[in-house]
């Protein structure tokens, strides 16, 4: 018995050390970076076609400023409500399951309790080996809730204050990632000059962008960098035709 205890207590203190020395580095600021994203991509491209083409309307600089201002502007509120309205619909939906899950808990505990179980069993436990978790949660119905959200709906639960940290990260990005094409436009008169720098002035934001955004997200920079310069460039351009082609109408 004393011999267990030992092995016991060794491997507990080998258990802490590891931990201890042991640290993993998970990312966990996914939604934050995928509202950045969504901000500075559109922000990036949106407000550039347009100065675009403006620019081949013969427009002055300060004219083309203005508008672009102007859409920074009105895109930043769109694309703020968007998101919030998007972050609040999940949450909407997350707490009408969660009262739904619940009545059935109470309501229909076996066949909640037989969900668990096909749940378990799909991670390759057995019978023997699942019913002692079964029964542990039906003892415990807040932990019985929460798993069957997580793991028979595959819904997290959201944070308070989501929709409003959505709406104000993707409005700053969106602001962010559209001045960037209208600062030549500050500075030099012509517009037929502002719009080739603002166009080597984009390629490289996105570039630096798709090289941050694959440092958080895990990917290769510099693939990421590549292929946002190249999406951007693809969609930027495909803005720009658009309005020259509104133009020639």
């Amino acid at each position: 018995m004393a011999l267990e205890q030992g092995r016991f207590s060794a491997n507990e203190t080998l258990s802490e050390k590891f931990l201890a020395h042991h640290k993993e580095k998970h990312f966990t600021a996914g939604e934050i970076v995928r509202d950045v994203i969504i901000g500075v991509s559109d922000g990036l491209t949106v407000p550039f076609a347009l100065a675009a083409g403006l620019s081949g309307a013969a427009a002055p600089s300060s004219l083309i400023l203005t508008a672009g201002l102007a859409e920074v502007a009105a895109g930043a509120i769109s694309m703020g409500l968007g998101g919030y309205l998007a972050a609040k619909s999940e949450a909407d939906h997350y707490w009408r399951e969660y009262k739904r899950e619940q009545e059935e808990i109470v309501s229909v505990p076996d066949t909640e309790a037989a969900e668990v179980c096909e749940i378990l069993a799909e991670y390759g436990l057995q019978p023997h080996e699942y019913a002692p978790l079964v029964t542990a949660l039906r003892k415990n119905p807040q932990a019985w809730l929460d798993f069957m959200m997580k793991f028979e709906l595959g819904l997290e639960k959201p944070e308070p204050k989501r929709a409003v940290e959505s709406a104000m990260t993707i409005a700053f990005s969106y602001i962010a990632g559209g001045l960037v094409p209208l600062l030549p436009y500050m500075f030099i008169p012509t517009a037929q000059k502002a719009m080739l720098i603002s166009v080597v002035v984009t390629i490289v934001a996105l570039l630096f962008f798709g090289f941050i955004k694959g440092h958080f997200t895990g990917n290769r920079p510099l693939y990421s960098a590549f292929q946002t310069a190249f999406i951007g460039a693809v969609a930027s351009a495909a803005a720009f035709g658009m309005a020259k082609a509104v133009q020639a109408v």
